[in-house]
């Protein structure tokens, strides 16, 4: 074995983070040399700088909305005995490069992930807008045991079906297998349903979220409609039989034709694809788990409060950095669907729903042939 000198000079000054708890302080490495004179790494410490632990440690305190600028502040102790020095990795612009180059590192294998493992029942798809000129389209897949699973994420100037087909063509290249029956839950955008009729099939079961309907039908009627209306559509959603619903859906708008036209005509639209859940025959509280993109919201909501920080969007790539990793760390967080232990149902359901078009297809050619 070759033998190895150690000098005692020490001229290296490598900043790591304290094991300690203090935080990042300057630590110096003794300067090993081969006995022919050239230096030699410690392999220790090359494998504490490969590990980046300031650089986590800093994204990680930017996601629950530390400032960069109260970072060397957050990283020690208040009365501890480490001092900031130059160069420690703790200021402003040092804690910025971290977080983008771990950001983008982790958007881009999140966004390259395989999908053919995941069991998904369901697929919720929303928008969010950043600014006034970009809209980041985010999808979220609950499984078979109810546990959801952030799946997606694509930039655009609208929620058009351009962008939603730009995202539902990377879950696809990415595993999600099309031939097998799914719920999708979506906001009410036209363009949504468009496009995934046009790639899953024209009868894929699709809910709308009917939260959303609620509160936009609502929202245009005058106050003392406000109880009588809310209380005839919450009606309508709780029944188990979805012909009945639909009538007292139908009912509800013929009674709005005089006093706000507009509103009769919009609680008419899409009409099908609100009582999806109903004609499945789902049992009440699962129905009410899949009858709303709640769970896609809430995402939402968490990308909303790691992003409160920013104060102005320099481009798409920073949207979807910070929009990404505030899926990311709401995902640690996420519960089981509430009524997981229903999901069989919905299995059946949708398999039964899928056979039945199935046949209904094949049997059509025939006819038109005859």
């Amino acid at each position: 074995m070759a033998s190895i000198k150690v000098t005692k000079r020490y001229h290296s000054v490598t900043m790591a983070a304290s094991r300690k708890g203090r935080g990042p302080a300057a630590e110096r490495r003794p300067d090993l040399c081969h006995y022919e004179g050239r230096e030699m790494r410690l392999p220790t410490w090359t494998a504490a700088q490969a590990e980046d632990w300031l650089g986590r440690w800093a994204m990680n305190l930017m996601l629950i909305n530390v400032s960069t600028r109260k970072l060397r502040r957050a990283v020690r102790l208040p009365d501890g005995d480490l001092s900031a020095v130059t160069g420690d990795g703790t200021s402003k612009s040092a804690a910025s490069r971290r977080f983008v180059a771990l950001s983008t590192e982790r958007l881009a294998e999140w966004m390259a992930s395989d999908l053919s493992k995941l069991d998904l029942l369901v697929i919720q798809i929303d928008g969010l807008h950043i600014g006034n000129d970009l809209v980041l389209v985010a999808a979220l897949g609950i499984d078979g045991e109810g546990k959801k699973h952030p799946l997606g994420l694509v930039e655009g100037a609208t929620e058009n079906a351009a962008v939603v087909q730009t995202l539902i063509d990377n879950l696809i290249e990415r595993g999600l297998d099309p031939k097998v029956p799914r719920l999708f839950i979506i906001d009410g955008a036209k363009a949504l349903s468009k496009v995934i009729r046009s790639t899953f099939g024209r009868h894929t079961p699709i809910q709308r979220c009917q939260i959303h309907k609620a509160r936009n039908v609502i929202e245009r009627l005058p106050k003392s409609l406000h109880a009588s209306v809310r209380k005839a559509l919450r009606q309508a959603w709780e029944l188990d039989d979805a012909d009945k619903a639909e009538r007292l859906l139908r009912n509800l708008a013929r009674r709005l034709e005089h006093e706000a036209p507009g509103v009769a005509a919009s609680i008419l639209e899409g009409l099908d694809e609100m009582l999806t859940v109903n004609r499945l025959g789902l049992p009440g509280a699962l129905r009410r788990s899949l009858a709303c993109t709640n769970s896609i919201e809430n995402m939402m909501g968490t990308v909303r409060r790691v992003c409160r920080n920013v104060k102005r969007w320099q481009n798409a790539a920073m949207a979807l950095r910070w929009t990404a990793a505030g899926m990311m760390e709401a995902a640690k967080g996420f519960r089981r669907l509430k009524a997981y232990k229903q999901l069989p149902l919905l299995r059946a359901a949708l398999a039964a729903h899928h056979a039945n078009h199935v046949v209904t297809q094949r049997v059509e050619p025939k006819a038109e042939a005859a």
